[in-house]
Parts: structure tokens; sequence; C-alpha cells
């Protein structure tokens, strides 16, 4: 075994380990309400409850990472944060049309109750998540083509994709388009309809012809009503995060569709991420670029070191030679040490959510939405076989 492959099988112990022992037990433990019912906004560093206004994305997200890790082998409690998530999607973030509200105080009155395109993506997600370890809940199936049918009649563009408002506001967005594709994903993957498999098909399509700029390769944000991006500074913003988070889906859809046009496309923006939206002294992913990738935001955020996880366990998937996927797994294993940069606090289990420009972290509670992401990254870094790696 190489150098390399040990290093490999390391990092992938030490944070599934980190996950199984302390992550997991301690979201579970104290960051479920067990009073008020469904979960806690974020928990403070010593590890006390902050009981903010809550965001049902948050519920549906802590679904989504209770289902996973029992996909991955793990033997804790998963069913009371499943059970208190789902809970509270069919109870006080219900609307009456079958949709959910986006905010609710943490006594599940409404505090915003406007359509927001990006929730129900998270709880198309959560169901099919929570499917796949109750298969025989069909309910959870009912629920997400209620949920899917109702944004196809009301929210849909009239070309392609999906409406932010009915009647529409401005502008158009591409980060709830990418959640929806990740949802329509775990639907193929749960053995949903074929109609999923038909919403991946149009959003992967809009995303080539649309989202990624024809001249540099670039992933842009937001959008006219027309697809074209907003006029102003707006369309021109860049997020290193989520070209590392586009490409690691765009592969796995040309492994479900058998489509390697994705791939190229995939390949650029890992490039641009890595090397214009990373800051290789702090080894941080950064929140934001400009168009020319100047950089418009340095401050970094811990989702985005996780989408740079994920983005090289696709890259190795794509490796022709041991060389070649060697490298790739220096850059992940590189990628990993800059997550656990955000993982080192007093309380084992919680992390830092945002880091200064002078590698700082700015000093505030845990957000529970982040655990979704730290999960679905570890996951992805186990799948990665460290046998017949070169030595680097």
């Amino acid at each position: 075994m190489s150098s390399l492959s040990v290093r490999l099988t390391d990092v992938q112990r030490d944070l599934t380990q980190w996950l199984f022992t302390a992550a997991l037990p301690i979201w579970r433990d104290v960051g479920v309400d067990t009073v008020k019912g469904g979960v806690y906004e974020a928990l403070a560093l010593d590890a006390t409850p902050v009981d903010l206004n809550r965001r049902t994305r948050v519920a549906a997200r802590q679904v989504y990472a209770y289902a996973q890790a029992r996909l991955m082998g793990y033997q804790g409690d998963v069913d009371t944060v499943i059970d208190a998530g789902l809970n509270w999607l069919a109870g006080p973030a219900a609307a009456p049309d079958g949709l959910v509200y986006a905010v609710l105080s943490p006594y599940g009155q409404v505090v915003k109750d406007e359509f927001d395109f990006y929730d129900h993506a998270f709880a198309l997600l959560a169901y099919a998540s929570a499917y796949r370890v109750r298969p025989d809940d069909r309910r959870l199936e009912a629920q997400a083509i209620l949920v899917r049918d109702k944004l196809l009649a009301t929210y849909k563009h009239p070309v392609r994709g999906f409406e932010e408002a009915n009647p529409r506001t401005l502008p158009l967005k591409t980060n709830p388009h990418m959640h929806l594709f990740e949802a329509a994903l775990a639907w193929i993957g749960a053995g949903g309809d074929s109609q999923w498999t038909e919403m991946a098909t149009e959003i992967s399509q809009l995303c080539l012809d649309k989202f990624i700029h024809p001249h540099n390769g670039s992933l842009r944000e937001y959008f006219d009503g027309e697809w074209n991006p907003i006029e102003g500074e707006r369309g021109r913003i860049i997020e290193p995060g989520h070209q590392f988070e586009w490409a690691w889906l765009l592969v796995r859809w040309a492994e479900i569709s058998g489509d390697d046009k994705f791939i190229a496309p995939a390949r650029r923006l890992v490039e641009i991420a890595e090397d214009f939206g990373t800051d290789h002294a702090r080894n941080a992913t950064i929140f934001e670029l400009w168009d020319d990738f100047s950089v418009k935001d340095d401050k970094a955020r811990l989702w985005a070191q996780t989408e740079r996880i994920k983005a090289y366990v696709a890259m190795c998937s794509l490796a022709a030679t041991a060389d070649e996927k060697s490298g790739y797994v220096v850059k992940l294993i590189e990628s990993v040490e800059g997550l656990k940069l955000f993982l080192e606090v007093p309380v084992n289990g919680l992390y830092r959510d945002k880091m200064n420009s002078d590698g700082s972290f700015v000093q505030e509670a845990a957000p529970a939405s982040t655990l979704y992401h730290i999960i679905c990254a570890i996951n992805e870094l186990n799948l990665v076989d460290g046998a017949g790696l070169s030595i680097l």
C-alpha cells in the first residue's frame, strides 16, 4: 500500500469517527427540540441550543443527514431526528396547498409564508432520503410527488426551469435549481418515477445552456426572466463553492444518464474554483468571485470546503490512470485538511462556520444546516478506493 493510500485511509477513518462518535450524537441529543418539536437552528459552541426562528430547510436537511448516516452504517439512533424533521414538515411547516412555509417561530407560528423554491428542493431531498431507509412508508413518495407536481403546475418557467414566485419576481436563481437537481437525482436513486429523470434532464441542460458562461466556463448565480445574466453586479457573481457543487452533480448525472457531454464543463468548474476561488495560503475555498475571477469576498464558509471534497471525489471517478487519480487524491486530502480547520472547537462534534481573511474565525454558534454538507462530503470521501495509487 502506498503512503498516499495510507493517508487517504487515515482521513476517511478520522472524519467518519468524528461524525459517528461526536457530531451525530450531539446534533441528535441536543439539536432536537423535545418540548416544542422540530430541530434547533444552531448550537452555541458550548453545546447549548440557540432557539431562533426555524427555517424549514433545516428540518429537511437533518432528515437527510440522519437517513444518510443509517445508509453509511451508523448504528446509533437516527429515528429521533428523522421523526422530528418529518413531523415538522407535516405539522407546523405544512401549508394548506401541500407546499411548506419557509420560516416559523420556535413555537410553530408562521413567520415567512411566501413561496421559497429553495426550501421545497430540500423538502424533496428529505422525503427521498427518508424513503431510502423507510421503503415501506409510501406516504413519503406520495408527499414528494404532491410537492413536485405543485411546483410544476404553479412555478414552472414558461421555457425551462422554475420561477422564484408567482407572479414572477427577479432575479431567477441557479442555487435552488442545483438543489432541485440534487433532489431529483436522489429520487432516481430511490426508485422514483420517470418525471424525476425528466426534471434532472431539463435542469442539467439548462445549466449547460444558460448557467455556465459561454466563454470562460464559470457558473453564474442570478438571471433575468429569459435566463440571461441579470444586469449589474449581481449578474457577475461567481461562488466557488457552487462551482465545486455543480461539478459533483454534473459528474453524477453523466454517470446516471450515460451522457459524457457534462464531463468537460464539470472539469472546468473545478479548475476555476481551485485556481481562483481557493486561497491556498489558508487552504480555504472562499465565498465569492467576480466573473473575471477577481476576488469579491474572501471570507470562507465551511460548506464550501465540503463541496471541494465532493468535487475531487468526482474527479477521482473520472481518472484514466493511477497517476491522474493520485493527483486528485492529493487535492482531496488537501481539501479534507481545509475542512478540518473548521472542526477545531471546544466541544467535539460542533464546528465553525465562517473564516475571516486572516484565517481567524467568526465567533458564533454552529448552524445545524451545515451538518447536511459535512455528512454528504464524508459519505462521498468514503467512496474513494485507495488501491493502486501512485507514490506522490
